[in-house]
This record gives structure tokens, C-alpha cells and sequence, in this order.
């Protein structure tokens, strides 16, 4: 403090009381952050009260992540705090979400031991807009249901319009799983399989058999093989028989049994998890224990 009473500061003297170091406070005056007061005789840098005020709410800005730019023009009342900080949070909202992708990213990396390939892949997959996200999964429903004219169409259309969009917000395990997602969904041999898939369910389809059918029969033989299961029956029993019956009716059990085959894979049930996880309803159970079950009670009766 300059001792003529008139309670001036040096960016030394600035640097002591504040904690800050000299080498900032001149860089925050230089940039006309903190303009001096006036200067001494030997041509050095003054502040008064009302700049060590300034100078901690400088700090404050800048601790928040604000550029000199904004804290300038708030210091200048060009803009208020509320306005500058509700852009600020805009600002770090978007940068949370990409760390969230490249946090999920890398995570997903290190588990695999991706290469360097791999990684590029994944991480173009991870920053794909909701519209190209939306394109992959719509030209994979194409071409699974292309020319099956009596392919069941609830089915079809609720695959067409199921929306595959991350949240604004997504988890890692969200971005882990739309990527493997993307990637089984643009996989040649997953196509293929579930092409075959929808070519089984369009066969057995007559045409009187109502929209939606396929997914009642579904519901129906996960509930029905639960209850089988719950209950300690075994596949190749007499009451599993009768259990048959009453899911199939009049169907060729061999005709089922192909058709189950072709649509309990793996890969298929993988796929149902991961929608749901992209969804965030998390890792929904793909019933492979009841399909299973129902497999096995088929080729029990129809020597496998």
C-alpha cells in the first residue's frame, strides 16, 4: 500500500493480500480485466478498494470456467451475471455429454483391446446425430422385411418406429451399448439371420391370421414356459406335452421348432438387451431360459 493515505495498491502488493500471483493480475490487466487506477511516478501499475473487489470477483468468474471476454463485459455491466452464467451451464451441458461419449468410448476400448481402428469406428459410431442413428436402425428393418408381403406388420412397424436415441444426458452403459448395437445392426451375418428369422414368421402366417399375431405368441410362450419352469417341469415330460399343445395348436411342431431356432440365437437375444439398455429401461432379460425351454420340449417330441 502506497503510504501517502492514498490507500493505492501495486500488482505486488495485489498479488499479497489476494493470493493470486503477479503474473495473472498483470495478465487479467493487460487484457483490460482489471484496469489500474492510475500509476505511480516511476510509471508502475496502481489499484485502489474497488479493484481488489473486482479483482475477486475476476477470480470468481474464472474459477467457473467464464472467459475474459464475459467477465469483462459483466465488469462493465454490458451483461448480467444471471444471463452469462445460464449460457455458461448451456456450455458445460454440452461438454458433459461429450465427455460422457468419451469417457464411454475409451471405457469400451480398454475392455475390448480394441485397436486403433476400432477405436475410430466406435467413436464415429458414439457421435452419430439422432437422425443417422435413426437411418441405420430404419435400413436394417428394411431390409430384414423387403418383399415379405405377409411379414406380420405390427411387427414390422414397430421395429421400423422403435427410436433408438441417446438421452441428453447418456450413461456410459447407454453409449457402450448403442455402439455394440450399431455395430450388430450394420453386421452382414446378423442381417442375414434375422432376415431368416422374419422369412419363418411370414410363412406361418396365413392370410386371415390377425396383425400382431407373432407377438402374442411370443407373450404366450414366455408366460406359459416360465410357469412350466417355475413349476420343476422337465422338457421331455408328459405334462410338457400338453403344455405344447395348448401354445401350438395345430402346428407343425417341427415347423416351430425351425422357426424358434432361427430367432433364439445369441446375437438375437443380445440385441433385445441393448435396446433397452439405448432405451434406459437397463438390461431387460431377453427370455432365454423360456425359449430355451420350449426348444428343448420340441426336440424332445421331433428327435431334435
Amino acid at each position: 500500500m502506497i503510504g501517502d493515505g492514498t490507500a493505492l495498491f501495486t500488482i505486488g502488493e495485489l498479488a499479497r493480500a489476494t493470493g493470486l500471483t503477479v503474473r495473472t493480475i498483470r495478465y487479467w490487466s493487460d487484457e483490460g480485466a482489471l484496469p489500474p487506477v492510475t500509476r505511480s511516478s516511476g510509471g508502475y501499475r496502481l489499484y485502489d478498494a474497488g479493484s481488489v473487489a473486482r479483482l475477486e470477483l475476476i477470480r470468481t468468474l474464472r474459477e467457473l470456467g467464464l472467459g475474459l471476454d464475459d467477465v469483462r463485459k459483466v465488469l462493465d455491466g454490458e451483461k448480467d451475471v444471471a444471463s452469462v452464467a445460464a449460457a455458461h451451464v448451456a456450455a458445460l451441458d454440452t461438454q458433459i455429454r461429450s465427455l460422457r461419449v468419451t469417457r464411454a468410448v475409451l471405457s469400451t476400448v480398454a475392455r475390448r483391446g480394441s485397436t486403433a481402428e476400432e477405436m475410430t469406428l466406435m467413436n464415429k459410431l458414439a457421435r452419430l446425430s439422432a437422425a443417422e442413428r435413426q437411418r441405420i436402425l430404419e435400413e436394417f428393418v428394411d431390409e430384414m422385411f423387403h418383399g415379405l408381403d405377409t411379414a406380420d406388420p405390427v411387427v414390422r412397424d414397430r421395429m421400423r418406429e422403435m427410436a433408438v436415441d441417446l438421452p441428453d444426458e447418456p450413461t456410459s452403459e447407454q453409449v457402450d451399448a448403442w455402439v455394440e448395437l450399431a455395430e450388430l445392426l450394420q453386421d452382414p451375418r446378423f442381417r442375414a439371420r434375422m432376415r431368416r428369422v422374419a422369412e419363418f414368421n411370414a410363412a406361418d402366417r396365413g392370410p386371415e391370421a390377425p396383425a400382431g399375431a407373432s407377438m402374442w405368441f411370443s407373450r404366450k410362450l414366455v408366460r406359459l414356459a416360465a410357469e412350466a419352469r417355475e413349476r420343476g417341469i422337465a422338457p421331455e415330460s408328459p405334462e410338457a406335452g400338453r403344455i405344447l399343445r395348448d401354445l401350438l395348436g395345430d402346428a407343425d411342431p417341427a415347423a416351430v421348432l425351425e422357426r424358434l431356432r432361427s430367432g433364439v440365437s445369441e446375437e438375437v437375444a443380445r440385441y433385445r438387451e441393448l435396446l433397452s439398455v439405448v432405451k434406459g429401461r437397463g438390461p431387460a432379460s431377453a427370455h432365454r431360459a423360456e425359449f430355451a425351454w420350449v426348444v428343448a420340449a420340441l426336440e424332445a417330441r421331433t428327435g431334435g
